[in-house]
């Protein structure tokens, strides 16, 4: 039995104490906010409740996986439910096309019904030569702790057609320019990228497995809302013997010849340590934390380009609204020029941007509707492709010009706000620590960042990552991966 802190309380952090205890590690896990959940929050306000995290969820199998592995199945404690429709779509000719959540012959229907031409069987070669690709790299680059370029070498050496099928050299954009004729489709490809908080013009093509897996596996939510899952792990690590301390910061991971040793808290305490796993943002761990940080992975970092951030509304909404779905995404007039504002080095608020919309009246007062509505920005800073979101009265004025895009887009709801919170990414960045807000750590513009993300198992022995910022990424299926290839290896150990 080992002495495990964990740093951090997100949903990586919170599945790898509750696996870790399972297998009879006395395990701490030290958070710096007085709750737990990191980027899946929650607020409320005036009878309207937001989480203001994610909310689709994909790969249920993951999240079964840790209830299963740590106790009662993830059924005894959670309404896990498929949608109803998996997403509606605006593009900006004023196309609406409804995604069923059916399975492929459906999609390859609604996109045909919508689009006309070869749409449909375009969208069918696609999700095919997507489910190669997956069965590709679902072993070796997403279900294994992935550590160097070595298993992309031995993927070509040992299989050459798959090597060539996820294509390194070859981007998301350029993908999608070559599997489909209508501009529609492209841009609907292109919103993959943003999964990741990436640029499609720059992102590997093997991100093609993300509709892939959206489709295949279907689009899930939690009756309540994604929160209730993180209360349920948080309870499930606290069931399994895990102790939980919010409100404590740590300031620095110690080590003697090498290896961890404890960390230490802000206020002066030193909590001995065997093993430290981290759940905060890569980046700050290594550039914060460490007392001697490793070259190569700092060097690593600093050429990464961070994850884009987000801009965020929440809005209680007064009456109901005709023809809304739980997920509807607004394309924008020119997402080109949008992704040149979020991601080029002279960032700017994006104009007339895509928009986000997560309705439900689940949290909601009678005859209203709880709206999260995001667009993709760029990061809280100072620096070459950052702006400051603190800025007097950007906020405001950007809050507008998004409502008045809704408006534009055929959701006015101007009129109907009972609330009104904004959330920009350096709010982002204050609630969880994420430089810059960057939602997901690094960005996956290019096949390095993308696929060698910073290692589960760091170069300090006895250091562990977990969560968004690290292999195999972001998004609740991939976290709760992270968090099941660090027990193993700390199991194994």
């Amino acid at each position: 039995m080992s002495r495990i802190v964990v740093i951090g309380g997100g949903l990586g952090g919170l599945a790898a104490a509750a696996r870790l205890a399972r297998l009879r590690h006395e395990v701490t896990v030290v958070e710096r906010a007085e709750t737990v959940g990191g980027k899946a929050g929650t607020f409320s306000r005036d009878g309207f409740r937001f989480d203001t995290g994610p909310s689709l969820i994909t790969l249920p199998a993951t999240i079964r996986d840790l209830f299963r592995k740590t106790g009662k199945p993830a059924e005894s404690v959670l309404d896990l439910r498929p949608l109803d429709s998996l997403m509606r779509y605006r593009f900006a000719d004023g196309t609406w096309v409804d995604v069923p959540n059916t399975g492929v012959n459906d999609v390859a229907t609604a996109f045909q019904d919508a689009f006309g031409g070869r749409a449909g069987a375009q969208w069918r070669s696609f999700y095919e030569r997507a489910e190669r690709t997956w069965d590709a790299v679902r072993t070796p680059f997403v279900e294994s702790p992935l550590e160097g370029t070595a298993p992309l070498l031995r993927l070509g050496l040992a299989r050459p057609r798959d090597a060539a099928l996820i294509g390194p050299w070859r981007t998301l954009r350029g993908l999608g320019q070559r599997s489909f004729d209508d501009p529609r489709l492209r841009v609907w490809l292109d919103r993959y990228a943003t999964y990741s908080g990436s640029d499609p013009r720059k992102s590997p093509a093997v991100l093609s497995v993300v509709p892939y897996v959206e489709h295949a596996f279907g689009g899930w939510e939690i009756t309540g809302g994604v929160r209730l899952l993180v209360d349920a792990v948080h309870q499930r690590a606290a069931d399994r013997g895990a102790q939980v301390r919010t409100g404590s910061e740590v300031v620095a991971v110690t080590t003697t010849a090498g290896r961890v040793d404890g960390v230490r808290l802000a206020g002066g305490e030193t909590l001995p340590a065997d093993i430290v796993v981290s759940d905060i943002d890569a980046a700050a761990l290594y550039s914060q934390l460490l007392d001697s940080p490793t070259s190569d992975v700092m060097r690593r970092l600093r050429h990464a380009t961070p994850s884009s951030s987000g801009f965020v509304l929440l809005l209680g909404v007064r009456g109901r609204t005709d023809g809304l779905r739980r997920h509807t995404v607004l394309f924008g007039d020119d997402v080109d020029a949008e992704f040149d504002a979020v991601f080029s080095s002279s960032a700017r608020p994006p104009s007339r941007p895509t928009i986000y919309v997560n309705a439900t009246t689940d949290g909601a007062p009678p005859d209203c509707e709880s709206w999260f509505v995001l667009v993709n920005a760029p990061r809280h800073g100072t620096g070459p492709g950052a702006i400051d979101w603190r800025a007097p009265g950007l906020a405001e004025r950007y809050a507008d010009e998004v409502l008045a895009t809704l408006a534009a887009r055929g959701l006015d709801v101007r009129n109907r706000l009972a609330l009104l919170e904004i959330r920009t990414p350096a709010d982002l960045e204050s609630a969880t620590g994420s430089p810059g807000g960057a939602i997901y750590g690094t960005s996956s513009n290019g096949w390095r960042p993308a696929t060698l993300r910073p290692a589960n198992r760091s170069p300090v022995a006895g250091l562990f990552l977990v969560g968004g910022s690290a292999h195999p990424g972001g998004g609740i299926p991939l976290v709760l991966m992270s968090a099941a290839l660090v027990a193993e290896m700390i199991g194994r150990a």
